[in-house]
């Protein structure tokens, strides 16, 4: 199995100059390559299998980095270029722009050229940089790769995955749990429990709405901008935090809880589309609490069931199984006419949400 742990760097002046740079050539390799890739199918209706050590004779300046970056950097739009024939849907390869303010690049571990140790993280061509190790990282655990990011904060961070053997047993599914998704809780349990999520961006709208115009009236190149902007920026920061604390300790929760999850397997991009609801589904983030809870249900040797999207969970009465065609979106109480049960929507959906994920694993 494969774990990463993120800690936080502190590199000095000279380092902080060698990693823009390495951001830099990374982007540049991307550019470059996707440039010919593209010329040279225009041309001869043939695809062109480059590298970065090609462009390093015209563009001495690349031998300055670390070549496993650059390597990295021709991994990434490869899989690009799969993705896209895989599925026409996720788009053609992009060109990365200098203005993005959220900068990184992935080394691998070979021969022991990185090394975490005494507080000091050991890179190629940065050498030792400081870190703070808020944890510890288990002895059998094998270092693979280091991904160094900046934030638009200006804060770095090390991403550091490693691997290791374990050895799970499956849990015997007993307790089992449905979950409806709601825009304004996060979700309901088929325990009739909400999660509450408290809406941070939400919370911090107006603050940011006032810092945001602030932002717009400034000079562009202005030192008086870039200080506005960082300060937009960590507003954005503190809701992402604020927000990433809440998921995971709630998704601990549930994995602690319960045997079996079951969740309905939503597409949130196009829900987000299709009702004009994007705030609200960004701010409560419900992809990602699902990605949380099933890595730490496996853990545990226990499991995350997707009921399909199309299952009629709303509609479906989950005393009688009777199916009401005509409930619409604005009706927030279910009623069934057939047995007349009446409880909330969303709480019936996680009923039926848990049946059914139930009968899956049974059969």
């Amino acid at each position: 199995m494969n774990k990463a742990f993120k800690f936080r760097i502190y590199p000095t002046k000279e380092q902080e100059e060698l990693l823009s740079k390495t951001f830099g050539c990374v982007r540049f390799v991307y550019n470059k390559m996707l440039s010919d890739r593209i010329s040279h199918y225009n041309e001869t209706g043939e695809s062109l299998n480059n590298t970065p050590a090609q462009y390093k004779k015209e563009f001495e300046w690349l031998k300055e980095v670390d070549s496993l970056a650059l390597a990295n950097a021709q991994l990434n739009l490869n899989k690009a270029y799969k993705n896209f024939f895989r599925d026409k849907s996720i788009g053609f390869p992009k060109f990365k722009s200098r203005k993005n303010n959220h900068r990184s690049y992935t080394t691998n571990c070979v021969n022991g050229n990185i090394k975490l140790d005494d507080g000091y993280l050991t890179l190629p061509k940065l050498k030792a940089v400081k870190i703070k190790q808020h944890r510890m990282v288990p002895d059998d655990y094998k270092l693979k790769s280091v991904t160094i990011s900046k934030t638009p904060t200006g804060k770095y961070f090390a991403s550091i995955l490693y691997e290791y053997e374990k050895h799970i047993e499956l849990a015997k599914p007993e307790k089992f749990v449905g979950m409806d998704y709601s825009m304004k809780e996060l979700f309901i349990t088929s325990d009739g429990i909400s999660a509450e999520y408290p809406r941070y961006y939400r919370l911090s709208l107006e603050k940011l709405k006032k810092e945001q115009r602030k932002l717009s009236k400034c000079e562009k190149g202005s030192n008086n901008r870039n200080k506005q902007r960082l300060k937009v920026a960590k507003f954005h920061e503190k809701v992402a935090n604020q927000r990433k604390d809440f998921l995971h300790k709630t998704s601990k929760q549930i994995t602690n809880a319960f045997d079996g999850v079951c969740i309905e397997d939503l597409s949130m991009k196009g829900m987000s589309q299709a009702l004009n609801f994007g705030k609200s589904v960004s701010d409560n983030s419900f992809g990602t609490f699902v990605s949380m809870l099933d890595y730490k249900l496996k853990e545990q040797g226990k499991q995350l069931v997707k009921i399909d999207k199309w299952f009629p969970s709303s509609k479906m009465c989950s005393a009688c199984g009777q199916i009401k065609d005509a409930l619409s979106l604005s009706d927030r109480t279910y009623h069934c006419e057939h047995c007349g049960l009446s409880l909330d929507r969303d709480y019936n959906a996680s009923i039926n949400i848990r049946n059914e994920g139930m009968r899956i694993l049974s059969a």
